[in-house]
């Protein structure tokens, strides 16, 4: 660390890295610079002592290297750009690297060219003139679909592709009659640019410069019958460009793969539900409901995606300023258009005399009512009797916040937060005369430390008459709730205003205390019973603690 400072790293690319790299690792450019080899020189050193190393490294005497500088283009690309000149050569690593690059890093990135005779043996790099264009050349095979690097070309600059086609079968290994088609591989980000060459204008007129790249292919035959996915070489860039595996994850697995698709960025969101349900064997890619990756928590959002609710595949995968290769599917037992019409609300049915909560999936058209919810509970649940009453009730932590109105649409009720709580209306309860009060019983426990008041267990509504006393009161209590005498009598009975208990005698007349009708929030003036808290702590909020003891729930979807 200390003599970092003191040394450059100097990474040479050369054609064999070319061959090797593209079309495996890279397809756009030539060559990825963390892949070939780097040499780690001391500064001071003059680059013709580094040209000595490279001789002994690669076998390649000194008088037939030479190097180029690379340089990042305006559009984002990166090509050699020109050989280093016989002054340069002289000047220590360390002054190279500045040339080079003006100490945007510690690299010195460099391009080593090596021209072979026919005998494989090296010659003397060529006089190269402002005329002289080094061009790079990249052959595609579209029934493969497979690109490679095939080698580089000096060209005149006002000669024309023309005059190299034959070289350039030689290098592909076609016959050398064989009619090819020339392409100009510009930029690749944010967009695949690739055009094609008139073979009739010359390099400069096609605007060729050092360190370009030329593509090309067999001209494509009308009638040669085979068919091909990327019949040239812009398609098969642009397919190349866009392609993204995507890893599927079950909803109800969020963190277990469970199968990969290569897909496309540019595919639509039918093309996408219909490649998974063909994945899954599905009939109706319909039926698949997907939802994106959250790259933070790395977890599925909360909310699924909406039928053709994106474009395209890239807009699911976009979370802010990043690109996650996760979604997650669900597999529907309705189509999702017709689903997004529904409501769906989880409602947890308290039975009269059972000891069971069961919590039903209603499933009702937005625009449904609680009556409606009211009138399909009823086909799903065992009644006290065939002419049993519901309502539904709103819960939360374990105070109940209103009984919902039966012309209350349900698009808006909130399931999620909030219990939904059905269970059928006493009889006692029916049919109260003028002075009959319904009144709010929750259970609670003090907090010694902090003298609070803590709710548990289910809430309940109990109708209470004129001038009946707390005694008579309990008596209606024990029975409703099926408490022991022994446990009973250990309960005490407080009139509870804006969460201050007010502790009542067996002689109190209950109803007195409930006068105030102006009271906001009904829940807050409530009867409480004070007892110990035995239930088992669950988790799950819809089975809040039935009457004292907690209740076993079932579950139905």
């Amino acid at each position: 660390k200390a003599e970092a400072h003191l040394y450059t790293i100097i990474k040479i690319a050369r054609d064999e890295d070319l061959k090797e790299q593209t079309g495996k690792d890279i397809y756009f450019d030539l060559v990825d610079h963390e892949k070939v080899r780097s040499f780690r020189i001391q500064k001071q050193l003059p680059f013709s002592t580094f040209k000595e190393e490279v001789a002994k490294e690669y076998g390649i005497p000194v008088q037939f290297q030479r190097f180029w500088l690379w340089a990042k283009r305006q559009n984002h690309t990166y090509r050699p750009n020109r050989p280093l000149n016989p002054h340069e050569e002289m000047q220590s690593v360390g002054q190279l690297r500045e040339i080079s690059n003006k100490a945007q890093n510690a690299e010195l990135k460099l391009f080593l060219e090596v021209e072979f005779g026919l005998d494989l043996q090296p010659l003397p790099p060529p006089e190269k003139s402002k005329e002289d264009i080094l061009l790079f050349f990249k052959l595609y095979n579209p029934e493969k679909e497979v690109l490679c690097f095939v080698g580089r070309l000096f060209v005149k600059a006002l000669g024309k592709p023309s005059d190299i086609l034959r070289k350039l079968t030689e290098m592909a290994g076609f016959t050398p009659d064989e009619e090819i088609e020339l392409y100009e591989e510009i930029k690749f980000e944010p967009n695949v640019m690739c055009e094609h060459i008139d073979k009739k204008l010359t390099f400069r007129a096609s605007q060729l410069e050092d360190g370009d790249i030329v593509c090309f292919q067999k001209s494509p035959k009308a009638d040669s019958g085979t068919q091909v996915r990327y019949p040239d070489i812009p398609s098969f860039l642009e397919y190349v460009h866009n392609r993204q595996v995507v890893h599927f994850r079950s909803l109800e697995k969020p963190k277990d793969d469970e199968f990969c698709l290569e897909l496309s960025k540019l595919h639509t969101y039918d093309d996408v539900v219909e490649r998974v349900a063909r994945q899954l064997g599905l009939d109706d890619p319909a039926k698949i409901r997907l939802t994106s990756h959250n790259c933070y928590s790395q977890q599925p959002k909360p909310q699924p995606i909406r039928y053709q609710g994106v474009e395209h595949l890239l807009d699911m995968l976009v979370h802010y300023n990043q690109t996650s290769d996760i979604l997650y599917y669900e597999v529907l037992d309705i189509p999702l258009p017709e689903l997004q019409f529904l409501k769906t609300l989880k409602v947890a049915f308290h039975h009269a005399t059972k000891e069971e909560v069961v919590i039903h999936s209603i499933r009702l058209p937005k625009n449904s009512t609680i009556a409606d919810v009211i009138i399909d509970l009823k086909t799903k649940v065992d009644l006290s009797s065939p002419t049993a009453e519901l309502r539904v009730l709103e819960v939360f932590y374990h105070k109940i916040y209103k009984i919902f109105p039966l012309h209350e649409k349900i698009e808006n009720i909130n399931d999620q937060y909030w219990t939904l709580r059905a269970e059928e209306v006493p009889e006692e309860e029916k049919n109260p005369s003028q002075h009959d009060r319904l009144i709010h019983v929750y259970h609670f426990t003090k907090d010694p430390l902090q003298n609070q008041i803590q709710n548990f267990g289910d809430p309940f509504f109990l109708a209470i008459c004129e001038g009946e006393t707390l005694a008579e009161v309990k008596g209606r209590i024990q029975r409703k709730l099926q408490v022991p005498d022994e446990e009973f009598s250990k309960w005490k009975f407080a009139f509870i205003s804006m969460n201050r208990p007010d502790y009542l005698q067996d002689s109190d007349v209950v109803s007195a205390r409930f006068q105030r009708r102006d009271v906001y929030g009904a829940w807050e003036q409530y009867l409480g019973l004070e007892h110990t808290d035995t239930a088992p702590k669950r988790a799950y909020t819809a089975n809040q603690n039935r009457h004292t003891h907690e209740k076993p729930v079932r579950i139905y979807n």
